[in-house]
């Protein structure tokens, strides 16, 4: 447990480079200047973000938020390209949020006299403008706080895509880059009784060494696309736990506690009052505290889709207390057999982007993650695929809640900068985060590395690295990836080098759509020579939803409707076949899509149309798993 908490500080550190290298920006002086903030901020600073944030005391700064487009960086940078984010004079950027001092003094922007958008959201579903913008955004909102003695306060930010820089108060607090994971400043010591502005400069731009990188087949969301929260946790507070069962052990929770603050030594009592169960450890002088739990024979609910048991969990120190709601399973390989619980699982799958179809953007909150999920199940699914990056901390437990099974992935997508360090190092944060953030949940049971990666070995060795962070910072779960496949005539052959380092032999195949149609695809088989788990993660054909036609014609609900059938001929016929998940749940949105008659920039892979229609692959995908429920009882 030692050394998955020093790979949690590493990371920190990691974040730190993009949190306080923003300051490198800055006029000779204000760093020294911002150095007086205090050790415990910059010791924060450096620790993960808050753990079960919505169990905190919190002031949601969610709402309208005014903005300013601001495509050339004017507010960033003078006419020379030269930073003056945080200049000496205050005359500079957007983020002072000033107004004009006397008659004669020019101010070229106004947050007050400009429009304003919903927050947490896209801009480019909420102005016509901007469906295809990509670049800077100014966002800035107002509050007010009323800050406690013997309280530290932390903003959080649930994602913002991609890169985004953080002033309170006209002064920086730092920078993020990633679109889909949270991250959080301490600001203790820069909070005002009172009125406070927040400013946001958030950049979705795409660049090569980025991840995920230029190329990809979703909408670029741009903006704080998920929730701003102004957190209060007492001096020395439960900075992050771990509550779960040991691998492959369902008679015993395997965890820790880890407090942050000056009284790090302290005894935590974790209590799950149903099952009867309490114990007290002692934190060390570095706040880390070993937990292990002994569970009552034979009164344990398991977690399981059929039955989504969760416990409520008591954590409590003697300066904080949080309380967690914590499904317990146990979920592991053996030969081709996935096993939940101990018992072998067949995963009736669906993949699904984190965007609503019928009103565009991303999905606005639990209602639009419940219709989702929802879908889902009324498919008779018992996981879904979250692609192609990690989704909301909200749609993890409401997979906890309704009893779905969760691949979680981060956007290290087909082919990206694998030789550059700096893209390791924002590749394995974004992991990090995501594991760190959904650790205690049960729906969990698969971490993916990446999608469709040509292989070369130094993308190997970039994916296999990925691999080993996840399983130092969780042995509980699985460890997945979207392998390469090859095709020699008509065998399709699963070879990649990385199935050495994942525990499943899973891949995406397309067959009838990409190559082949649905008149010559049965002549295809699949051969795969792993002693693994086959999990086929995206098959599938783009269909309009209410255009009909014959088996044979493209893009009909037909033709979709026969390439599935024929496909679970086809994958039948593996042996070692415990899993799927077709591409994809509902049409979205894609800029790679401008056919004007077919797509006009949708995904037409659906099996529900951007109108909330069932096409017909969806009633046939319910019926084969059906059929898989039956043969797995």
């Amino acid at each position: 447990m030692y050394k998955v908490w020093k790979l949690l500080l590493l990371s920190g550190c990691l974040a730190v480079s993009s949190l306080a290298g923003a300051q490198d920006d800055q006029a000779p002086g204000q760093a020294q200047a911002n150095q007086g903030a205090g050790k415990r901020a910059e010791l924060a600073q450096r620790l993960p973000t808050l753990q079960n944030i919505y169990g905190r005391q919190h002031l949601s700064l969610n709402g309208r938020w005014h903005y300013i487009v601001d495509p050339y960086e004017t507010g960033f940078y003078n006419y020379r390209r030269q930073p003056f984010d945080q200049s000496a004079t205050g005359a500079g950027g957007f983020y002072d949020d000033r107004k004009p001092r006397s008659k004669d003094d020019a101010v070229e922007y106004d947050f007050d006299g400009s429009p304003t958008l919903a927050v947490p959201a896209d801009w480019n579903s909420q102005n016509a403008k901007l469906e295809f913008y990509e670049g800077t955004v100014w966002l800035r909102q107002k509050f007010n706080a009323e800050p406690k003695q013997g309280k530290r306060y932390f903003l959080y930010f649930g994602a913002v895509n991609y890169e985004a820089h953080v002033y309170l108060n006209g002064k920086k607090l730092g920078s993020h880059k990633g679109g889909f994971t949270p991250f959080q400043f301490e600001v203790t010591d820069r909070l005002l009784k009172g009125g406070n502005t927040v400013v946001v400069k958030a950049d979705n731009t795409r660049h090569q060494d980025d991840i995920p990188t230029v190329n990809t087949d979703w909408w670029n969301y741009g903006g704080i696309t998920r929730d701003v929260l102004l957190a209060e946790t007492p001096d020395t507070y439960i900075e992050d736990y771990q509550i779960q069962l040991a691998k492959g052990d369902m008679g015993r929770i395997e965890g820790y506690v880890q407090m942050s603050g000056a009284r790090r030594a302290q005894d935590v009592t974790i209590a799950i009052a149903e099952l009867g169960v309490k114990t007290t450890v002692k934190t060390d002088a570095n706040g880390r505290a070993a937990v292990s739990i002994a569970l009552p024979k034979n009164k344990v609910r398991y977690w399981s889709p059929e039955d989504p048991k969760l416990y409520a969990v008591s954590i409590a120190g003697a300066t904080d207390t949080l309380n967690d709601r914590i499904g317990l399973r146990t979920i592991t390989t053996r030969g081709h057999d996935i096993l939940l619980n101990g018992k072998s699982v067949f995963l009736r799958g669906v993949s699904l982007h984190d965007e609503n179809p019928l009103i565009p953007g991303r999905l606005r909150g639990e209602g639009d993650m419940r219709m989702m999920l929802q879908w889902a199940k009324d498919m008779n699914c018992n996981y879904v695929r979250l692609a192609h990056y990690p989704h909301s901390e909200e749609m993890m437990k409401l997979a906890d809640e309704m009893g779905l099974m969760v691949w979680a992935e981060v956007p290290v997508y087909w082919t990206i900068s694998w030789e550059k360090p700096e893209v390791y190092a924002n590749a394995a944060q974004q992991l990090t985060d995501l594991v760190v953030r959904d650790k205690n949940r049960a729906s969990v049971v698969i971490w993916s590395i990446g999608n469709e990666t040509p292989v070369s070995p130094v993308r190997t060795e970039f994916m296999g690295r990925l691999a080993d962070t996840v399983r130092k910072l969780d042995s509980t779960r699985l460890v997945g990836a979207a392998l390469e496949v090859h095709r020699n005539g008509d065998v399709v052959t699963v070879e990649d080098p990385l199935a050495d380092k994942i525990d499943l032999a899973s891949f995406n195949q397309y067959a009838g759509w990409y190559w082949s149609n649905n008149k010559e695809m049965l002549k295809f088989s699949f051969k795969v020579d792993y002693n693994k788990p086959v999990l086929v993660t995206e098959f599938g054909a783009d269909a309009l939803g209410g255009y009909h036609a014959d088996v044979d014609t493209k893009w009909s609900e037909e033709y979709q409707d026969q390439l599935y059938k024929n496909t679970f001929k086809l994958l039948d016929a593996i042996p070692g076949l415990r899993g799927i998940t077709p591409w994809i749940l509902t049409d979205f949105r894609s800029p790679r899509r401008p056919h004007p008659e077919y797509q006009d920039y949708w995904n037409r892979k659906g099996l529900i149309s951007e109108t909330g229609k069932k096409k017909l692959a969806f009633y046939t995908l319910k019926s084969y798993y059906d059929h898989k429920q039956q043969q797995y009882k």
